[in-house]
């Protein structure tokens, strides 16, 4: 029965609490615009991303800047996510002579038509891709998005040809130089500005590409650990040993 009570009281401390800080919050005031009462946050950010950090698309400059450390912390799930699933799913790599890696898949062999068609939507796949995360400063899009969009074209490459494969080493490099400069640039403002991932003041001009200050950056960094992360996690799934004779 005491600890009954207790528990109660806990979650009776812990509701009063969210609904003091989430009270203050002017969530919902202003229901008529959102640049009538500069108060509400919805104000703050879309008044801010254009003026302050001349980014059109005021997502981007939510996700990236006034709540970037957030997104370091997706970032960070993501990788967690890729390494232990690698982990689980790892099996020992035939290679050949030369010691390149040679992957086999299940799938059965594609068409003429399929592989043809796989080999001329692969590189736009990836021009979106990139084109989607250097962009996303100024239109719907993002790292996220294009990363996922580039793991795809390698997914099409995987069930298309068996013996497709990427060089493990260098997506691992790419993934860990991409998150070491994504912790870099956040080092860099709060040494700099004193704040993590604050943006620095030269941001450029509204619906220009080099516009948003950092924002393009982080994002491209966003794009590539994606990319690679989903892309490794891809091949982890569709690579299968196969049995010796």
């Amino acid at each position: 029965m005491l600890k009954k009570i207790f528990v109660w009281f806990l979650l009776a401390v812990l509701g009063i609490a969210l609904y003091a800080s989430f009270g203050r919050a002017p969530f919902g005031e202003n229901r008529v615009g959102p640049t009538d009462n500069p108060a509400t946050v919805s104000a703050f950010y879309l008044k801010n991303s254009a003026e302050k950090l001349q980014t059109a698309n005021s997502v981007t400059a939510i996700v990236v800047n006034f709540r970037g450390f957030d997104t370091l912390g997706e970032v960070t799930v993501l990788f967690l996510a890729a390494t232990g699933l690698a982990s689980i799913l790892y099996r020992k790599e035939d290679e050949d002579e030369e010691g390149e890696h040679l992957p086999v898949r299940i799938n059965l062999p594609a068409s003429s038509i399929v592989r043809t068609g796989a080999k001329i939507l692969f590189p736009l796949i990836l021009l979106l891709g990139i084109y989607i995360f250097v962009h996303g400063h100024l239109t719907p899009g993002g790292g996220f998005q294009g990363g996922s969009v580039i793991a795809t074209g390698f997914l099409l490459m995987f069930i298309t040809y068996r013996r497709f494969g990427t060089n493990h080493k260098v997506m691992v490099w790419l993934e860990s130089l991409s998150g070491l400069a994504f912790v870099l640039t956040g080092l860099y403002g709060l040494i700099k500005y004193g704040s993590f991932l604050q943006n620095t003041p030269d941001v450029g001009h509204l619906n220009d590409l080099v516009s948003g200050g950092l924002i393009p950056l982080i994002y491209i960094f966003i794009g590539i650990k994606v990319s690679t992360e989903l892309t490794n996690v891809l091949d982890t799934l569709m690579n299968i040993k196969p049995k010796k004779r």
